[in-house]
């Protein structure tokens, strides 16, 4: 199994650990904040593969975020939009499977002293797809939903999953 790397603007090939220790350290600059963890995929088709990107977001809210993100390259076209949808949200839940009872634990050790005085962490899986009667990902929103949840991860769609339709968008083009 190939080893997962992570990416941002300002550094390559970080492993999970790495990531791990930016986003609790990006929590204790102010453990007072309230943080939301996001995750997310969004693919692109492009001629011969399938570009999928994973994003990682731990955003302090009204107070910046830091974030990385997962490339897979898929040596096909996927058009089948339920495989595609279907994979992203499989390589979104590969990535919430690393933020372990453990990890989290960590996680919320940082904020639980300030919790009295407003401090807050929720941990959200992010979907690229809307229930709007025009979208065509409609008819998939329940399952994937429920596969989100069954994480302990909030699951967000469209108009709010901004980490897989705004974030990881960005880097399938």
């Amino acid at each position: 199994m190939e080893p997962i790397s992570f990416q941002n603007v300002s550094r390559s090939q970080m492993t999970f650990d790495e990531v791990f220790s930016h986003i609790e350290s990006f929590m204790k600059e102010d453990p007072y904040g309230h943080y939301k963890l996001m995750l997310g995929t969004d693919s692109q088709i492009h001629p011969g593969h399938t570009l999928f990107i994973t994003g990682i977001v731990i955003h302090r809210v009204g107070k910046g975020a830091w974030a990385c993100f997962r490339k897979k390259i898929v040596p096909r076209t996927m058009k089948v939009l339920h495989e595609r949808i279907s994979y992203e949200t499989s390589l979104t839940e590969e990535i919430a499977s690393l933020f372990t009872e453990e990890k989290i634990d960590q996680l919320v050790e940082v904020i639980l002293p300030y919790i009295y005085k407003d401090a807050s962490f929720t941990m959200e899986g992010h979907i690229d797809i809307g229930a709007g009667d025009r979208n065509r990902t409609r008819l998939y929103v329940n399952e994937m939903m429920a596969r989100i949840e069954s994480l302990g991860f909030e699951p967000k769609i469209k108009p709010d999953s901004i980490t897989a339709s705004s974030y990881a968008n960005k880097y399938t083009k």
